[in-house]
């Protein structure tokens, strides 16, 4: 199976880092011209810089932005007026307690996470629309079916992209645009390593042993009692934004390791 996305044009949120930046690194190794996204632009230039230099491609650019805002928004989409596949990437999260989550820990979830996803599907699918081929995947989680107690506000935004990516899917019927949502558990993004960060410290063990740890602990519905690596999220995003999973819309995809126990 050989995924060639020559040709096409594609954009990930947030993608500096993480699982983000190894969504950029795999599509841009299959072909696509790739645009990195981040808030700062000295990051953003930095990264995309770096991609390009290891892939020896001069398709790989950044362009920065807030995409939290109505504002930011609309910047990428100046800067960036065209693209076949949308990677709703860029999320937060923070382990607070239900009842002392503020209403501002609640509304920049809903922004990052939902809202600036809804503002650029509605940028973009117009033109997919009209050339009748488009992607647009957004990353979700299996908070979003199992809602952790510690970040209710988190599984409830997740929650919401699947539903986003579901009604969009029904919005887009008949035409050669797919939308979906992917679902990832535990991953080692530098983001959980860094939430780890401690625990690594006094223990001494090495960051993934002290993921697998959380993983059993936290998670202990997962069948591969581990954290996924970055680049396992990758591969099904990439898989899914590419000509060969036409037939896969509205659905939520799950790369969690088994973390969801249902069938």
């Amino acid at each position: 199976m050989q995924i060639d996305l020559t040709g096409k044009t594609a954009l990930v949120t947030g993608s500096t880092e993480g699982i983000g930046y190894a969504i950029a690194r795999q599509l841009a190794k299959s072909g696509a011209a790739v645009v990195v996204n981040g808030r700062s632009e000295g990051k953003t230039r930095e990264t995309a810089g770096r991609l390009a230099a290891e892939l020896a491609s001069n398709k790989v650019s950044g362009a920065a932005a807030d995409v939290s805002t109505a504002e930011g928004c609309a910047a990428l989409v100046n800067q960036v007026p065209h693209v076949d596949i949308l990677i709703n990437n860029a999320g937060v999260f923070q382990p607070i307690d239900f009842f002392e989550a503020a209403d501002e820990v609640w509304d920049r979830h809903w922004q990052v996470n939902v809202m600036s996803g809804v503002r650029l599907a509605r940028a973009y699918l117009p033109g997919m629309r009209e050339r009748d081929w488009g992607r647009v995947i957004f990353l979700a989680s299996e908070s979003g079916f199992n809602i952790p107690v510690d970040m209710i506000h988190y599984g409830v935004t997740k929650t919401a992209d699947v539903a986003v990516a579901r009604g969009l899917a029904k919005r887009m019927a008949g035409t050669g645009v797919t939308v979906n949502s992917v679902l990832p558990g535990p991953t080692l993004s530098e983001g959980v390593g860094a939430m780890l960060a401690e625990e690594q410290a006094n223990t001494g063990l090495p960051i993934e042993d002290v993921a697998a740890a959380f993983v059993k602990k936290h998670r202990s519905t997962s069948i591969i009692q581990r954290a996924a690596t970055v680049e396992e999220v990758a591969n099904l995003v990439t898989y899914l934004a590419s000509p060969l999973a036409s037939a896969t819309t509205g659905a939520s995809v799950r790369v969690d390791g088994g973390v969801i126990d249902t069938l």
